[in-house]
C-alpha cells in the first residue's frame, strides 16, 4: 500500500504533505529519513485540522507559526507551520520534549506597570502617542525578562526617571480586545515622588507626549474605563487580583 506522505526538496528543505490519516510512527520515520539530506523538515498544515496537527506534533515537529490566508490550492486557509531542524534535540531526551511541548503551548502576554504617586496622592499618567487614552507607565514584557526589570526598564526608557519597582500591588487580567489577544498586567508600587519630580522627567517623543500627575477623578476622564478600574484598584489594594479592573 502506497504511503500516503509525499516528500518534496528545495532550497535544502525537505516538505512534507499528507491527506487524511497517517500513522505517527511512519511520519516520524518520514521526517528522519528527510533530515539525512536535508537541515530543516517542514509541514504545512490546515488551522482547522487538529488530528493532523496532533500527529505532526508526536512526530517531532515544531509549531514554528501560521500561514495566513493561503491554502495548499490557493484558498483562503490559514495554515500551521511545523518544522524540525537536524540540530533540534531528540524528542525522547528531557531538553527535547520540553523544547517540543514549548513550541506549542500556549504563551501568554504579559504587561509590566507602576504606580507613582504624589504627596496629595495623586497617581502619575502618561499620555500615549499611539492611542488616544491614558495610561499607567509601563510597557510590554519582553521574552526572558522579569516583569519587575521590564516596568524598572520601560520606566527609564519613557520617562527618564530612575525608579525602583516595589511590591507588586495586583494582578490584572485583561481579556482579548479590538485585535490584541488576551494578557496579564502587573501593576508595581512605585512609591511616593515629589511634584516637582515631573521636571526631571526626559518624554520618549516616540511613545509618550505628556505626563501629569491625576487624581481619580481625573484618572476616569482621561483613561480607558479598564485602565481606570485597574488604577483604582491598584491604589485601593484590597484586591490583589481583577479581571479588566473588576
Amino acid at each position: 500500500m502506497p504511503s500516503p506522505i509525499s516528500v518534496s526538496s528545495g532550497d535544502g528543505v525537505a516538505r512534507l504533505q499528507w491527506t487524511g490519516e497517517v500513522n505517527t510512527d511512519e511520519l516520524r520515520r518520514e521526517i528522519a529519513e528527510a533530515l539525512v539530506h536535508h537541515s530543516r523538515v517542514e509541514a504545512l498544515v490546515g488551522a482547522g485540522d487538529t488530528r493532523a496537527q496532533r500527529a505532526a506534533t508526536w512526530a517531532g515537529l515544531h509549531r514554528e507559526g501560521v500561514r495566513r490566508g493561503v491554502g495548499p490550492d490557493g484558498e483562503q486557509q490559514d495554515q500551521i507551520v511545523f518544522a524540525r531542524l537536524v540540530t533540534d534535540a531528540p524528542v525522547h531526551e528531557p531538553g527535547g520534549f520540553r523544547s517540543l511541548l514549548n513550541s506549542f503551548l500556549p504563551r501568554k502576554r504579559a504587561i509590566a506597570q507602576m504606580l507613582v504617586r504624589d504627596p496629595e496622592g495623586r497617581v502619575l499618567l502618561c499620555q500615549l502617542t499611539y492611542k488616544r487614552d491614558w495610561d499607567l507607565p509601563g510597557g510590554v514584557v519582553e521574552v526572558g525578562e522579569s516583569p519587575r526589570l521590564a516596568v524598572q526598564r520601560e520606566v527609564e526608557e519613557e520617562l527618564g526617571l530612575e525608579v525602583e519597582p516595589g511590591d507588586l500591588l495586583l494582578t490584572d487580567w485583561l481579556p482579548a480586545w479590538g485585535g490584541w489577544d488576551d494578557a496579564v498586567c502587573l501593576v508595581f508600587d512605585g512609591g511616593t515622588r515629589p511634584a516637582a519630580a515631573l521636571e526631571e522627567v526626559v518624554k520618549q517623543e516616540r511613545e509618550i507626549r505628556d505626563v501629569r500627575f491625576c487624581t481619580l477623578d481625573e484618572v476616569d476622564e482621561l483613561a480607558a474605563d479598564f485602565t481606570a478600574r485597574r488604577v483604582r484598584a491598584a491604589v485601593e489594594g484590597d484586591q490583589p487580583y481583577t479581571e479588566s479592573g473588576r
